[in-house]
């Protein structure tokens, strides 16, 4: 019999997944080591990470809200909420818009 995995649920987009990755609310590169954390579906944690700085994360996204809110990621949003994808190629190395 096969076993069958254990959904969770992605707090940005509120997709059930299989996987999630521990985001740090305040980078850590900024501070936030040892801050608050957020479990992500590792398609909302690239895209984070792909159109805001870690800055930007810092000081003004450093929230669920904050970042379900955040004009930079509306369309992404509005697209993955119905997709069952559980993973989407590392697209960190692009550079970041300004």
């Amino acid at each position: 019999m096969a076993r069958r995995e254990q959904q969770q649920v992605c707090e940005l987009c509120g997709r059930a997944v299989q996987h999630l990755s521990r985001h740090h609310l305040v980078p850590r590169e900024e501070g936030g080591r040892y801050g608050a954390t957020a479990d992500l579906c590792q398609p909302c944690h690239s895209t984070i990470h792909l159109h805001l700085s870690n800055h930007e994360l810092a000081k003004s996204y450093n929230s669920i809200e904050a970042l379900q809110k955040a004009d930079a990621l509306q369309k992404y949003l509005r697209w993955v909420k119905n997709k069952p994808l559980e993973r989407i190629s590392n697209r960190r190395g692009k550079s970041r818009r300004k």
